[in-house]
Order: C-alpha cells, then structure tokens, then sequence
C-alpha cells in the first residue's frame, strides 16, 4: 500500500462503492416512490392500482409509524394537501412537524416511554371508527419497537426492552424476531387493523423485510399474521430466550397464555388493502443502475439474505472473485439482512461487522466492500455502515488499531471510524434494508 499509485486506487475504489450507494439512496428516496406510485387529483386518491374519492368519507384519518414515518406524511400532504389529520410515530425528532399530526419519537431499536404512548394513542383514533371513515396506514421498518404495546399489562417498560434486547441479541433472523414481538404486542400481528374494524383501511408500505413476508414489515400492524403462537414456542426453544426474558414475559410461555393473532380469513380484513411503495428491490435496482454508469458489470445475489455474516463474507466474496475471472470491473451486489450475535457490547453494527469481517479476508486485493443501511443507522453506532478494501487492514496495524479486538468484541466503529472508512449518511427517513456493494478490478 506504500506505492502512491496502489492508494490511490483504493481510494478511487472505496469512493466508487460511496457514489453508487449515494445515488441509489437518492433514487430510492420516499419522494421518488410517492411520485411514481401516489397521485392525488380533485380528491380522488390512487395507491399503485386503487383509487379513494376521499371526498365520499365521512373522515380521512392518517396513521404512520417507523422509520419513515415522518417522510411519508410529508410525501403524502405533498400529494392531498394540507387537509390530512393523523399520528405519527418516528425515531427521530424531524426538523418541523406537518400540520395536523400529533407527533411521538419511539425509540429504537428498544422500545421507550413514547412507544407506548404512541400505540396506546393509535388504539384510542382508531378504535370503533365507522364505516364510512378512511383509515390510511403507512408502515415502515423499525415500526417494530418505534411503537409497542405489550398485550400484558404485567409486561413493564423496562421489562419490553429487555424482551427485545434478548430477541435482537439472540442471532435470529428478524421473521423469527418479529413472530414473537406480534404475539406479545398489542398492536402488531394485525391487532392495529382489528382495532380499526370496520372503517375502511389501506396501507401504504416502505418495506425493510423480504417480499415473501411482508407481514413482517414492522411486526404487520395492520395485516393478517401468517405466524402462529405454536412458531413462537419454537423460536424461544431453538434460541434459549426463556432464560433472558424477563419473568413477567417469560411466565406468558411457560403458562402457555400466548394468544392467536388475526388471520388471512379474519373479517377484519375484509375491507384492507396493502400495498409496497418501496423495497430493498427498489435499492438494489438504483444501485444497479448507478454501478451500470460508472462503468461495472453488475451481478445481483441476494441469496445470503439472513444468513450469519462470516458465512455470508466468504460467500460473496467467493462469488466476486469468480466473476472477476470472466468481467473486469464487477460490482456485486447483494440485498437484506446479515445476522450477528452480539455476545459483547461495543459500538457497531452488523453492516460494519460484515465489512471489518470482509476487510480480513481481502488484504492486499483490488476489491472493495461497501455494507450500509438505508435508513443510515447501524446497530448502536452513528454511521450507516461501513466500506474497505484491500488496504484496511495493513491501515489499521500502521495506526496499532487491532481488528480482531475490534471483531471479538463488536466494536467496529472506532476503528472504522479512525480510518475514515465508516459511512455516514445521518438518519435518512428511509428504511429499505441493507445493501452491500462488492468491487473488484
């Protein structure tokens, strides 16, 4: 790496994963999917292929909750006007409110006080609204622990947090996580819709989950759960929760008194509808395009979604050096999620895990490996992930930083950090999964 020229490619390298995770950010922005799927004309309001004349409801009342939560209401007053009433629920404070709404800042990726008293004030504006009222429901991901109930009200607040830390430390991947938060949640698996039964509802939905199970999304407020309470006993089985849950919630499984969820033929559901507006496809697509432009083969293989990320580095690293054999450049890139547990607590998340964990592998080769989230936060750090090279490590020993340290004990972002090497977006009032971009030359 002491040869200038050698650097510099690096540099060209790690900066060419930035741009294209940057445009891809940018096309796959809330505003980009409001325009191309939302459209409001003299009152009458098409979602994808549906059409509301709002004009005919006796009241419009909006619900939005998760990481989006703000920058969906703005997408949408943009489209109706100024006349929309509603809740909404988000991780961050925005920089101003949208008239009409009553805001709360739950808390992720724990519950807190706000939470709670966000789902105790959705269940209050919708339940026993009438028929003749259009209730719209914009989910989007972290909604999970941004807004939460417990259905037992033995379940204190310190109590959910230490639930959810279990669920998130666990290893799981985030179906299974989010199968055990619907059945002990008041307000997810459905129970959000049933309450609002048997007003007119549609959501409207910016998914951080797989396409196969979008019920997942948030925990699925507001859709028939295609978990059972039988899954749930499962899971806490196969991970060993029981002996880090709580006893409160622990007493709830070994009292069997886990209730069923609404399901597909529930007729709750009768009048509901669903539709995505953005997804980790969507992502994948820009990313695509903006690596097309910039000159790289690209190859999709999203096929390690939920996988460990050791597992997941040696795979899509093996990918990528056999396409290097037939294209040059290629740019790899893959969609979801990787799991990590989390067996110590330092500063990180799993995208920069997966990169330090890729920087290991690829010393002194001409690749490149970006992994970042789209909605700009990983785990409990301030970056959205991370990109390396074949340069990180042999970087890192000339600053005395120990990677494996760094490994070992989930702490990844110091030592990214130092490098200049984390990726930093701020929240980004999306959330569309992860992506990681793999270069090599």
């Amino acid at each position: 790496m002491s040869d200038p020229a050698s650097e510099a490619q690096y540099r060209q390298m790690r900066e060419s994963a930035r741009n294209i995770f940057k445009q891809a950010l940018a096309q796959a922005s809330i505003q980009s999917g409001f325009r191309r799927h939302v459209h409001c004309e003299r009152g009458i309001l098409r979602v994808r292929e549906d059409l509301y004349d709002l004009h005919s409801y006796s009241r419009v009342l909006v619900i939005s909750l998760g990481k989006a939560g703000h920058t969906m209401v703005e997408a949408l007053s943009g489209q109706v006007g100024a006349s929309l009433e509603g809740i909404v629920a988000s991780s961050v404070n925005p920089a101003w409110q949208v008239p009409g709404f009553r805001y709360f800042r739950g808390g992720h990726p724990t519950p807190n006080a706000e939470s709670i008293q966000a789902a105790s004030a959705m269940l209050r504006a919708v339940e026993a609204q009438p028929a003749s009222v259009l209730v719209i429901f914009m989910i989007s991901g972290g909604g999970s622990s941004i807004v939460e109930k417990p259905i037992d009200d033995d379940i204190s607040l310190d109590d959910l947090i230490a639930t959810y830390r279990a669920l998130v430390h666990s290893g799981a991947p985030i179906a299974e996580i989010n199968t055990v938060r619907k059945h002990l949640s008041a307000v997810k698996g459905g129970r959000l819709a049933q309450a609002a039964y048997p007003a007119q509802q549609v959501s409207l939905l910016v998914s951080d989950v797989p396409d196969r199970t979008p019920d997942a999304l948030a925990s699925g407020p507001t859709m028939p759960d295609s978990t059972s309470f039988e899954d749930c006993y499962r899971i806490a089985k196969k991970y060993e929760l029981l002996k880090h849950f709580p006893a409160s919630t622990r007493e709830l499984f070994d009292g069997h008194a886990i209730e069923e969820t609404p399901k597909s033929d529930d007729h709750v559901f009768h009048k509901a509808r669903w539709w995505t507006i953005l997804s980790n496809q969507t992502a994948i697509g820009e990313a695509s395009l903006a690596a097309e432009r910039a000159g790289f083969i690209v190859h999709v293989d999203n096929s390690c979604d939920d996988w460990d990320y050791e597992k997941a580095a040696d795979y899509l690293l093996q990918k990528l050096r056999d396409l290097r054999k037939q294209f040059s450049p290629v740019c790899l890139i893959s969609g979801g999620e990787v799991t990590v547990r989390v067996t110590n607590g330092g500063i990180g998340g799993r995208n920069q895990q997966f990169a330090l964990a890729c920087a290991e592998k690829i010393g002194g080769e001409n690749i490149s490996v970006l992994s970042a989230g789209t909605d700009g936060v990983d785990g409990n750090s301030s970056a959205a992930g991370a990109v390396v090279d074949g340069s990180t490590i042999e970087r890192a020993q000339m600053r005395n930083l120990n990677v494996r340290s760094a490994l070992d004990n989930f702490d990844a972002y110091p030592l990214l950090k130092s490098l200049e090497d984390a990726v930093e977006t701020g929240p980004t009032g999306n959330n569309l999964r992860d992506l990681r971009i793999l270069l090599a030359y």
